[in-house]
């Protein structure tokens, strides 16, 4: 398959999906979501691919989230773009297919896993990271928001009090730190990445594809109730992204000034 945004591998098993936009950050827009969609879906229905790996193309970040010049742009759909998505982009869909996958998916995160990329590395099953990695949200900076898997989720992983700081404060935190508080399975030297990474595969890849799918789909029941709480969040969020608090914030990013979200209207 031929694509843009993310370059796409398989072999020994383990197909690899990384995207491929290191210049903004390895930020995603809806082409790029589109062609994870296709990638994941491949994956899924090859008998030879026995776990997933997301990751980022380059050193400098696993993915930074949503592309906001094209949520400004008015170009979030992206060309050829179905319609689907709430918010311009079907990124519930791809947290969907994460999540329902039989196979584990694996974050591999080397640099910074931000707004967006954060949750892509909260939905996955297992995040493992290098030592120069970064965490945290962006959002309420930039007038967005995950009203699911990257808040209700979240707090499954961190606990409650943890969540609402990280959200609430949009603080960036270490692999150090989002290991001692759950958010990482295991933090290693960053030449030493791609190798652990490797190992966990191989040691996926050795046991019995059924149990480990009849035991993902066990923790997934425990949580699927976030599903519908994402599906009406997604619905709230769809309709804050036309009001002017939200725009300020993407113009502000894109301006690179401090939002005015209090700026009482004249």
């Amino acid at each position: 398959m031929a694509f843009q945004d993310i370059l796409y591998d398989k072999r020994d098993g383990t197909a690899t999906i990384t995207i491929n936009r290191p210049n903004v950050l390895n930020a995603f827009r809806a082409e790029t979501v589109e062609e994870m969609l296709a990638a994941m879906r491949d994956a899924e229905d090859d008998d030879d691919i026995g776990v997933i790996v997301l990751a980022g193309a380059g050193d400098r970040a696993f993915c930074s989230g949503g592309d906001n010049s094209a949520r400004q742009s008015g170009s979030a759909g992206g060309k050829g773009y179905g319609g689907r998505g709430l918010v311009g982009l079907p990124i519930e869909e791809l947290h969907e297919l994460i999540r329902n996958s039989r196979k584990p998916v694996i974050a591999k995160v080397q640099g910074y896993a931000i707004g967006g990329g954060n949750v892509l590395a909260t939905v996955c099953d297992l995040t493992i990271a290098s030592d120069k990695a970064v965490f945290g949200q962006v959002g309420p900076r930039v007038g967005s928001v995950d009203p699911g898997w990257g808040t209700a989720f979240l707090a499954r992983h961190v606990g409650d009090k943890r969540a609402r700081e990280i959200w609430f404060l949009c603080r960036r935190y270490t692999a150090a730190e989002a290991f001692q508080m759950g958010l990482v399975n295991k933090v290693v030297p960053a030449d030493q990445l791609d190798a652990e990474v490797e190992t966990w595969c191989r040691e996926i890849l050795a046991l019995s594809p059924t149990a480990i799918a009849i035991a993902k789909r066990s923790f997934n029941a425990d949580s699927e109730n976030i599903k519908g709480i994402g599906a009406l969040g997604l619905e709230s969020l769809a309709l804050y992204y036309n009001t002017d608090e939200a725009k300020e914030g993407t113009n502000a990013f894109l301006e690179k000034r401090r939002p005015a979200f209090r700026r009482k209207a004249k």
